[in-house]
């Protein structure tokens, strides 16, 4: 689109360095809709039957969805303004350091992260996502990620509120290797190797690259790198076969039938870390003691992965009558999950049904500009107003540690 820059430049005028952003809606062919998106029940299977159910919305995302199938902008995020719509990779690619801070912008060229809501009715197969070296051998970006689970959109736990994380200390490669050798005897019994956590409302995980998990049914708010690399190692969920493909979709092409090699790959020494959880756990840090000015924002998602910062994640709650202004040292992407109000003078309201292609008055994008200055966010109804929003790299230095949780 010619006026791409033209657009954008109005919309961040117009809305004071705010992008309204329309909803982002990927299926998953192998996976059950667990329902709690807040799309139409009519519309789960809105892309049809043989694409799958409908089971995550994407938030400020650069990102393309690796489905089989496809088209080509799909987990694109879009903006929208004066009823033109424009993606937000290219409204980035036009106004660069604006949008995303001039750190973001010379490192990495693009918007590096994403999010998304994930919601299924089950468990998925237990899987890893590759690290950046190995991710490369394939053309792809590695993918350390989070989990946030907001109580507003987890009224239910559905089928199994429970995540296999890691391997039991004490488990040998052999073992694992085994489990690959039996993949198509039915379970291949990798789940025995592995330990269950149950998973709470308003709390969450910072899960390195090559650590093995199979995500229960909680609605998940997720802060990641860009990127939709995987290998499932679990060769049945729930009676339900996984193709080995998905096991071997972003390794080397001849590297599929060695499983030693796709054993190799795990990060063996976080599998079997003995401390797993308090390695990785995270609850809610607040930010500042602002409850008596009737707001709080508190940290969801921090810490740090192999030492960097890679993406952040915080929860702002604003009570009925209350306006504050919020600085931030970093460009973020906005979902509301409860509420109605305004940031900057842009409406937002938290919908209780959706229909597919609607847009929604929920998201919005705000550029490091308008996030240094401070965007103003006010509470217009009679609930709190939550959101959520999530970093990218470096942005937030004054980030509690995972851990840190337990000091407060």
């Amino acid at each position: 689109m010619a006026n791409v820059k033209q657009l954008v430049s109005a919309a961040l005028t117009e809305g004071k360095g705010v992008l309204r952003l329309a909803p982002t809606w990927v299926p998953r062919s192998f996976l059950q809709p667990g329902r709690r998106l807040k799309l139409h029940p009519a519309d789960y299977y809105a892309l049809g039957t043989h694409r799958g159910g409908i089971d995550e919305r994407w938030f400020g995302s650069t990102t393309v969805a690796a489905n089989e199938g496809a088209p080509l902008d799909e987990g694109l995020s879009y903006c929208v303004h004066a009823g033109q719509r424009f993606t937000l990779k290219d409204a980035i690619a036009e106004l660069a350091e604006e949008i995303v801070g001039d750190h973001i912008w010379k490192t990495y060229k693009r918007w590096p992260v994403y999010s998304k809501f994930f919601d299924n009715m089950g468990p998925i197969p237990h899987h890893m996502h590759q690290n950046a070296a190995q991710a490369k051998l394939v053309g792809q970006e590695g993918k350390p990620e989070s989990y946030y689970f907001p109580p507003q959109l987890n009224p239910t736990g559905n089928n199994f509120p429970y995540t296999f994380m890691g391997l039991e200390p004490g488990t040998t490669k052999q073992q694992v290797v085994d489990c690959l050798d039996r993949w198509n005897d039915g379970d291949n019994g990798i789940l025995d190797l592995s330990k269950a956590y149950r998973l709470k409302p308003g709390t969450g995980w910072l899960i390195p690259p090559c650590v093995l998990h199979a995500p229960g049914s909680l609605l998940t708010y997720e802060p990641q790198w860009g990127s939709d690399v995987f290998g499932m190692y679990q060769s049945m969920v729930e009676g339900r076969a996984v193709p080995r493909s998905l096991l071997t979709k972003d390794f080397p092409a001849e590297k599929h039938h060695d499983n030693q090699y796709l054993v190799d790959a795990l990060d063996w020494e976080k599998n079997v870390d003995p401390n797993f959880k308090d390695n990785n756990y995270l609850e809610p840090i607040p930010v500042a003691a602002t409850e008596k000015e009737g707001y709080l924002d508190r940290w969801i998602v921090y810490g740090k992965v192999n030492g960097e910062q890679l993406f952040t994640a915080k929860e702002l709650t604003v009570n009925p009558g209350t306006k504050v202004t919020i600085k931030d040292s970093g460009a973020f992407s906005w979902i509301t999950v409860q509420g109605e109000g305004k940031i900057n003078g842009m409406r937002l309201q938290t919908p209780s049904m959706i229909r597919f292609g609607q847009m929604t008055d929920d998201e919005v994008f705000v550029t490091a500009r308008a996030a240094a200055e401070g965007v103003v966010v006010e509470n217009t109804g009679s609930d709190p107003l939550v959101s959520l929003r999530y970093f990218g790299p470096n942005a937030q230095p004054a980030a509690p540690n995972v851990g840190d949780h337990q000091q407060k």
